[in-house]
C-alpha cells in the first residue's frame, strides 16, 4: 500500500513535469521569442510553488517520527536554501 503522503509528493511531481513538457510544446507551437519568454517566466512561478507544497507535504509525513530539534534544523535548512535563492 502506497503512503498517501507519498502519492501526494509524486503526484505533484508528475504535475508539475507536465506542466514543463506543456510549456515547451507552447514554445514550439508560438515559434516567437517573445512568447517563449513569457511562458517561460510563468514557469518561474510554478517551480517554487510546487517545491514549497512537496516540501511541505513531506515535512508533515515525518512530523511525528522527528524530534523537534531535528524540525528545526530542516526549517533553518529550508529559510537558507530561500534566502540564497531569493536574496539579490
Amino acid at each position: 500500500m502506497i503512503d498517501k503522503i507519498v502519492l501526494s509528493m509524486a503526484a505533484l511531481r508528475v504535475l508539475s513535469g507536465s506542466i514543463e513538457l506543456l510549456a515547451a510544446f507552447l514554445m514550439f507551437r508560438f515559434n516567437n521569442v517573445e512568447k517563449a519568454l513569457l511562458v517561460n517566466s510563468s514557469l518561474a512561478l510554478v517551480g517554487p510553488i510546487i517545491f514549497i507544497t512537496i516540501t511541505t507535504l513531506g515535512l508533515i509525513g515525518i512530523a511525528d517520527k522527528v524530534s523537534w530539534s531535528r524540525l528545526l534544523w530542516i526549517g533553518l535548512g529550508l529559510a537558507c536554501l530561500f534566502f540564497g535563492i531569493l536574496k539579490k
